[in-house]
């Protein structure tokens, strides 16, 4: 063992959608660290139809050949009930939950004037519903025990949006604002709630053009990920981003802005430009007050402007 190694010795750890792609290399990485942990995965195609779940009994059987404690979880994350199996399976099993890693995904890709309201909720069941699910199951046992990590797997095209994806998109953009409420709500309760934004060559980037691109393969995220689970980890409310080699935190940011004690729809027009300049921009952290120093901020500019009238 190196020294200072990061171990998860006595932790229980449910990763969903760890039959393939990142998933499995979360789920390969912790284990190899001690952790205990439940595969899930419902073995769906990319557009998530079809149920193998020879994909998470595959990572199973990897696990245990190298020495680790793993075991096979099919249920669904899409329902109530699916989620409720999987986190059965972790109690049954280990008797408790210490790391919840939502990564589980499915996509439908094409323009927005084609999708169907069954394929923008099939997507919203997997990552927002699913996240809903899982947390309801084990966000009040930690916080009674003392104790656990969440981790949901947001996106890139959940922060910036992306072409043909619009489901996907909602979904991972709703995901971040879940991971804020819950680390605010888990602050006094040892419960840390992060949000990771990867990206990595898996089996959903199959047919786009990737040609040309640097090394992006999911073991650099692994990483990244296993750290906002580990216990030493104290961050919560944070939203870091792992792809090719590059970490960074990504925050919302805010120009500064303008203030006048009445608007009109010209005066609006007329000053966009100032509204929209970047060039000194304000930040709010959700943990521990980002939404009551955002209004601070917005009702000080008012006053000062106010008294300067």
């Amino acid at each position: 063992m190196a020294l200072n190694e990061k171990r998860f010795d006595g932790r229980v750890a449910i990763i969903t959608g760890a039959g393939g792609g990142l998933g499995r290399d979360y789920a390969l990485l912790l284990a190899s660290r001690g952790a205990r942990v439940v595969v899930n995965d419902l073995g769906t195609s990319r557009q998530g139809e079809g149920a193998d779940i020879g994909m998470a009994a595959a990572v199973v059987a990897e696990i245990r050949a190298a020495g680790g404690e793993a075991v096979a979880n099919g249920d669904s994350v899409a329902t109530a009930v699916g989620c409720a199996g999987i986190v059965k399976t972790a109690l049954d099993t280990w008797g408790k939950v210490d790391i919840l890693i939502h990564n589980a995904t499915i996509n439908r890709r094409g323009p927005f004037r084609d999708l169907s309201f069954q394929d923008f909720s099939a997507v919203l069941d997997v990552h927002l519903s699913g996240a809903f699910h899982l947390a309801k199951e084990v966000f009040p046992r930690m916080c009674d025990a003392g104790y656990g990590r969440i981790v949901f797997v947001a996106s890139i095209a959940g922060l910036y949006g992306e072409r043909n994806v619009a489901a996907y998109c909602t979904a991972k953009g709703a995901i971040n604002g879940l991971s804020n409420a819950l680390a605010l709500e888990g602050l006094d309760h040892g419960v840390g709630v992060n949000c990771i934004v990867p990206a990595a060559k898996t089996r959903l980037v199959e047919g786009r053009d990737v040609e040309g691109f640097p090394p992006w393969g999911p073991e650099l995220v692994a990483p990244a990920l296993a750290w906002l689970a580990h216990e030493d980890c104290k961050a919560s409310g944070k939203l870091l981003v792992s792809l090719a080699g590059r970490m960074a935190e990504a925050f919302p940011a805010e120009t500064r802005g303008v203030f006048q004690p009445e608007w009109s729809i010209e005066d609006v027009a007329a000053r966009s430009d100032e509204i929209f300049d970047r060039a000194h921009v304000e930040t709010f952290s959700s943990v521990p007050r980002g939404f009551h120093e955002h209004l601070g901020f917005s009702f000080e500019m008012a006053r000062a402007g106010t008294a300067n009238d």
